[in-house]
């Protein structure tokens, strides 16, 4: 039932991840190198070969009329009785054709041969050969059949006639698909432009992100303002013997910048930016992705100096051989092989440097990030208290702020957010802002929109059932309560029983301090915090619910954290026992024993028992405050540190109600009474329903 104090971030990863940018890295030339000499006149002969394909076309089209108007000409096939048949009925209508391999004739209209089904015409013919031609010539002069023989038409002339389209046919298919595939500038093969690499190339002119858009991230911006100068000037590190770095591999959480920090580049460095996403090498056919990236480099090579961004790389440089290929050779992998052999095959006046981002760094080919390769590794951590209100400020810069907000405050309040994070919170509270037609953005609206982003929208339109709102004032007061006593959380900021996202309420903190390293007495107190909101809606309505999931979720998981990686247990001692993934099997082994196991479940279940008997007493305790803070929620719906102070000091609340605000805001848009009409030609006003006079 609550999303207590963004609690879900509280437990470190093992692995913080890597950021995710793609997106759209500028305007781009194709894949041509950028900057270039601007294009001659246009070349002559380009219109000889736009008339050629036209006469080639136009062929097309006569063939495919001569083989149509073939099949539709072409006589039925009958046998000699049945033409035998025709001729001592009269049925021809003029004399027959003996040619060198049938006999023709064309019957009269209205004939018994015309009537046949599927007859498209009235001719029909009779096959002979050699043997059989005297024969049959010989019983037509018995039966008095006029006919005539045909030397001109030979086998060459029947060949052309029949088969000819289906030549020329084929021919233009092999002009226009295989010889265009073939030429198209991607090798020789039928493959063509399928092996071109899809990159893009982005200029300094045309990129409009500097190295002053980042912030919150500083050495990495140090990282790579090396990278730029070493590329513009760089005579002034090799004086020494240093070389070009191959390769700098960013790492980190998705929206930390990674992808924001590569238009930087483009915008600083005075060279070509090549940029493509991994999954730009990957096709259906196999050997694509290996010939795009040997297009690629060389390219690049010949652009020299420049910068390649490969984004995602993930999608083809994972780990080989770890169990989950298919069999047979896998296209991804010998992506992987050719950017290995590429990257190592520089030459150390090449100066082209390969950039790369990706979010899942555990996943990579160790061949691909060692040393020679990836000589860098850049990671961009999520943004601290003091890169927070950076980020802030540069998003804020073109957006109408009042005097009164407090970007401190919301640095403050947003403990694990990413830059883009933050990005989405100023663009939200100015949307909000202009809804509500404010001059500003004020404080309230960024708080709102700091909301928005991290559970979603408030559903205020929801009806919630009573004892379901009562449940949920009680929860969320038993989460306040312990997160306002006890001495190791962070303070408390706001308790609301608005229904958010999929919670019905949450307890919100404020954090004096980002937290790199958690101690036993802050985790502790934590799972206390959490044990209460489930056990103050059970003392108020004699009975649970599921609203607590996501509470008991957090709660197991801190505690089994402790066990199994933090060592925090007595009984098992200073060991790692989390399961060991090596990444070459499906499943991650557990490195201990049945009986092992056996000791974690038992010290994960004290852990959390303890938690849970230790809150009720807490709870038993305050308990008069738990029921102040439950009924000012009904009555406000919103109580914020203040409010929660007064509380537990036993002051009493003066503010305005949700009802009376309400109502305040109804008769701020209700519209002004109209005064009464004047009577007219003193007859005072007329019933109603009566039409007013049309004078």
């Amino acid at each position: 039932m609550s999303d207590q104090n963004d609690r879900d971030s509280k437990v470190p990863r093992r692995d913080p991840g890597s950021s995710g940018g793609g997106g759209d890295r500028g305007n781009n030339n194709g894949g041509d190198s950028g900057g270039g000499p601007p294009q001659g006149p246009r070349n002559p002969n380009v219109f000889s070969r736009g008339m050629f394909s036209w006469l080639l076309i136009g062929a097309l089209v006569v063939a495919l009329f001569l083989m149509f108007s073939t099949q539709q000409n072409r006589p039925r096939q009958v046998t000699w009785s049945e033409f035998k048949n025709y001729i001592q009925q009269n049925d021809f209508k003029e004399a027959v054709v003996v040619e060198s391999a049938q006999i023709v004739g064309e019957l009269k209209e209205g004939s018994s041969g015309t009537a046949v089904e599927g007859a498209t015409n009235n001719f029909v013919a009779v096959k002979i050969d050699s043997d059989t031609k005297a024969l049959f010539v010989a019983e037509m002069g018995e039966l008095k059949q006029d006919f005539k023989i045909n030397t001109s038409s030979g086998v060459m002339f029947e060949l052309l006639v029949n088969w000819g389209p289906f030549f020329l046919i084929a021919f233009l298919i092999y002009f226009f698909v295989f010889r265009s595939l073939r030429n198209a500038g991607g090798g020789p093969g039928m493959l063509g432009s399928f092996g071109r690499s899809r990159h893009k190339v982005v200029n300094k002119e045309h990129s409009t992100v500097t190295l002053a858009d980042v912030a919150g991230i500083d050495e990495a911006k140090d990282e790579i303002g090396e990278i730029i100068e070493f590329l513009k000037n760089p005579k002034k590190f090799q004086r020494l013997g240093g070389r070009v770095p191959r390769g700098v591999l960013l790492i980190g959480s998705p929206g930390c910048g990674k992808t924001l920090l590569a238009k930087a580049v483009a915008g600083e460095a005075d060279v070509p930016f090549f940029s493509i996403s991994g999954s730009d090498f990957v096709e259906m056919f196999v050997g694509v992705g290996a010939s795009r990236v040997r297009d690629l480099f060389k390219q690049a090579k010949d652009s020299s100096p420049c910068i390649i961004f490969l984004d995602e790389i993930d999608a083809v440089g994972r780990r080989r051989g770890n169990g989950y290929s298919s069999g047979g050779h896998d296209e991804r992998e010998q992506t992987l092989n050719a950017i290995l052999v590429e990257m190592d095959g520089f030459e150390s006046n090449d100066q082209v440097i390969v950039m790369a981002a990706t979010n899942r760094a555990d996943v990579l080919d160790p061949a691909l990030t060692r040393p020679g390769r990836f000589d860098r590794q850049l990671t961009v951590p999520l943004p601290d208290l003091k890169g927070r209100m950076e980020i802030l400020k540069v998003h804020s810069r073109k957006i109408k702020m009042s005097p009164d907000v407090d970007l401190e405050k919301l640095a403050r309040g947003t403990p694990m957010f990413s830059g883009a994070d933050l990005a989405a919170i100023i663009n939200e509270s100015a949307i909000a802002a202009t809804l509500l037609n404010k001059d500003f953005v004020e404080q309230d609206d960024l708080e709102e929109a700091r909301d928005k982003v991290r559970w979603g929208r408030a559903r205020k339109s929801h009806k919630v059932e009573e004892e379901e709102k009562l449940a949920t004032a009680w929860h969320e007061a038993g989460h306040a309560v312990a997160q306002s006593v006890l001495e190791h959380t962070d303070p408390l900021h706001k308790v609301t029983i608005i229904p958010r996202g999929q919670s019905m309420g949450a307890t919100i903190g404020l954090p004096e301090k980002d937290r790199h390293n958690y101690s036993r007495k802050y985790i502790n107190d934590t799972m206390r915090v959490l044990c209460a909101g489930r056990i103050a809606e059970e003392r108020k309505t004699d009975d649970v619910s599921s609203g607590a999931a996501m509470d008991i979720r957090m709660a197991t998981s801190m505690a089994r954290h402790m066990i199994l990686q933090w060592g925090m247990s007595e009984r098992l001692g200073f060991v790692d026992f989390s399961p060991q993934d090596d990444g070459n099997s499906l499943i991650p082994e557990k490195a201990f024993s049945p009986d092992t196991a056996r000791i974690i479940d038992e010290e994960i279940k004290r852990l959390t028992d303890e938690a849970y008997d230790d809150t009720r007493n807490l709870i038993d305790q305050h308990w008069d405050k738990v029921c102040a803070i439950g009924e000012a929620l009904m009555k406000y719906e919103t109580l914020n540190k203040d409010d929660v102070g007064r509380i537990m000091r036993g002051e009493q609340l003066t503010k305005a109600t949700v009802s009376e605000l309400l109502q305040a805001e109804q008769e701020k848009t209700k519209p002004a009474e109209k005064p009464a009409k004047p009577a007219r030609n003193g007859l005072g006003d007329e019933p109603p329903g009566v039409m007013p006079s049309p004078a």
